[in-house]
């Protein structure tokens, strides 16, 4: 699985993240989970023509001394399409362009 972690977080960095993708993101179905949902602008040629496959998210997990983006863009209605592909350079971006954010925001050291 292509992904970017963040580890060897403290418990304040772990809490102040989970805070912040609870505020910014969508909950997953489970605890600690939560999706990054791409806007149609974001979505590659093979995603535009499968709208009815959506919403395409990339999945964040916070574990207890680290927290995971998943660099797959999943499809919320269908496990098996050619539209669930790992993240283009421009999609990839806006995720490390997300955690940027967060990492600052949140004074992350880790």
């Amino acid at each position: 699985m292509r992904q970017f972690v963040i580890d060897e977080l403290s418990p304040m960095e772990r809490d102040n993240i989970d805070s912040y993708l609870k505020r910014t993101l969508t909950a997953g179905p489970m605890i600690g989970l939560y999706w990054i949902v791409l806007t149609p602008d974001l979505l590659s040629e093979a995603q535009q023509g499968h709208e009815d496959h959506g919403p395409f998210y990339l999945a964040v997990e916070v574990e207890q001394y680290r927290v995971r983006f998943e660099l797959l863009v999943r499809s919320h209605s269908n496990l098996h399409c050619s539209c669930i592909a790992h993240a283009t350079p421009i999609q990839r971006q806006f995720v490390l362009d997300y955690i940027d954010r967060m990492v600052q925001e949140e004074m992350i050291n880790s």
